[in-house]
């Protein structure tokens, strides 16, 4: 990474931490990551500002606060060895997980932005992250169960799928709604489930089925 996108990290680390997140290990994640490499370049320059970006076919990249703080209530549960993300998108949340997680599973629909977010892993050294082109919805069952599971899309209900997929005292972190969204963390014990409101969020749709 050259010394300016290092700079650029930083700073953004540190405009996310003035905007309350806390946790030291997320915060050193986003300094590391070069979000200019996900986004187009004619947006570059804007790689380093707190906001939403589009990536083409309809999909964003998500503001870095939120995926900062989608991260840190993932990590706030404990300690899981691997992660299911639904919605790979640019790779970015994917980057920010693979840091922080000994192995990454993420599911996109969309086979052009799969593709470009593989590459976008690889070129920063990235490797310990399976990849699977399918629907979302239906998550990737047969690496389950999980100990965490992230979505980057709203889902207008909460998938069956996800929630027979996390194992025991397992957590599943979703933006949930079409026009009003609420990012929720949802709890698996035993055979029943708690949900915890977070905060009123903006994601693009969780699209069923999957596009080449």
């Amino acid at each position: 990474m050259s010394n300016s996108a290092s700079r650029s990290g930083q700073q953004l680390a540190s405009l996310i931490q003035q905007q309350g997140i806390s946790n030291t290990k997320v915060l050193q994640a986003i300094a590391n990551t070069p979000r200019q490499s996900f986004v187009e370049p004619a947006l570059a320059h804007k790689a380093f500002e707190n906001t939403a970006l589009p990536i083409g076919k309809g999909q964003t990249i998500s503001q870095p606060v939120v995926v900062a703080h989608m991260t840190e209530l993932l990590l706030e549960q404990g300690q899981a060895q691997s992660v299911l993300e639904i919605g790979t998108g640019s790779g970015y949340q994917t980057a920010i997980l693979a840091q922080l997680y000994d192995h990454v599973y993420t599911v996109e629909r969309i086979k052009s932005l799969q593709f470009q977010a593989r590459r976008r892993l690889q070129q920063i050294d990235l490797h310990n992250v399976s990849m699977k082109h399918g629907d979302g919805w239906k998550g990737w069952k047969s690496k389950a169960p999980y100990s965490a599971i992230i979505v980057t899309a709203a889902a207008a209900s909460v998938p069956e799928e996800l929630l027979n997929q996390l194992s025991d005292g397992g957590i599943l972190v979703i933006p949930v709604g079409e026009d009003q969204q609420m990012l929720k963390l949802i709890k698996k014990q035993g055979d029943s489930f708690s949900s915890t409101d977070i905060a009123n969020v903006k994601f693009v749709p969780l699209v069923p089925g999957d596009l080449d």
